[in-house]
């Protein structure tokens, strides 16, 4: 889930002729070992972008970070603030990453990179996310970000990836849940399991998960003597997801059992069934 330089680097082209200005001063001063206190903003800006395009985001950050320090009321140390959170995103550095864009949205919360910022400050939860069986506060924190971005700046050009990031977030919330229930089922904690399968399909139920989520009730509710709710679950299994392995599982569980995939009793999911698929407002 990396960013790369191509697709996330900091609006360079709407820099334009004033950062090749700043490419030029670099080579005008032309000694890479110079003081930072020696030099001008621009000088010092050009310097950190070298750094960051030959791989050396930590020097990058640091130099722009020194803009901040010894330029802080130039036009280059609110471009520095949002650099500074790029190179240290591309090192991995995701504290301090998130530390210089919020920082950036105090200070400038009405300037035109605000929505870069806010969508790094975004990447810097997102990014971390990729274990399942990591603590899910990062998915969390991650998700809200997002929604900061696709709800503040939905004109931006960041907010249709944060949207498709918000998704891929969800669903990993919910692929956590069913992971936590696989296991209490695996293990004969069949109530457990039931409540984690709920919660997919309640608060989860635009994700892919939701086909298994209902088999799972299936086997979990059989496995507690509740056929009515087992056979609600069947029978919105049925109606959605006809076509999966997990209606062909969960139907052949339930005619084994002598019970058929349809709505019995009155339980949560026969609410559901009514209300949302029979549009049985009650």
């Amino acid at each position: 889930m990396s960013v790369s330089l191509d697709t996330l680097r900091f609006r360079t082209t709407q820099m334009g002729a004033a950062l090749a200005l700043v490419v030029l001063s670099a080579c005008g001063a032309g000694n890479a070992t110079a003081p930072l206190d020696d030099m001008t903003a621009d000088q010092i800006f050009a310097r950190a972008e070298q750094q960051l395009a030959s791989g050396r985001q930590d020097d990058a950050a640091f130099t722009f970070g020194e803009i901040e320090r010894l330029y802080p009321y130039s036009e280059f140390a609110q471009r520095a603030l949002v650099m500074q959170a790029y190179a240290y995103h591309r090192d991995e550095d995701y504290e301090n990453s998130r530390a210089s864009a919020q920082r950036f949205l105090d200070f400038y919360p009405a300037e035109q990179d605000a929505p870069y910022a806010a969508y790094l400050l975004a990447l810097s939860y997102y990014d971390q996310i990729d274990d399942i069986g990591r603590d899910q506060g990062l998915t969390f924190q991650a998700l809200q970000a997002l929604r900061t971005v696709i709800e503040r700046y939905p004109d931006s050009e960041y907010a249709r990836s944060a949207v498709l990031k918000f998704d891929l977030a969800f669903d990993h919330l919910a692929a956590k849940e069913m992971e936590i229930g696989r296991y209490y089922l695996k293990r004969g904690h069949y109530a457990a399991a039931a409540n984690r399968f709920r919660t997919v399909v309640e608060d989860f139920q635009t994700t892919v998960h939701t086909p298994e989520a209902l088999h799972r009730l299936v086997e979990s509710y059989l496995s507690l003597g509740l056929t009515a709710e087992a056979q609600s679950a069947g029978a919105i299994l049925g109606h959605n997801y006809r076509s999966t392995e997990w209606y062909e599982s969960s139907y052949a569980l339930l005619t084994g059992q002598g019970l058929a995939a349809d709505v019995s009793g009155d339980n949560w999911l026969a609410s559901i069934y009514r209300q949302v698929l029979r549009g049985e407002w009650l």
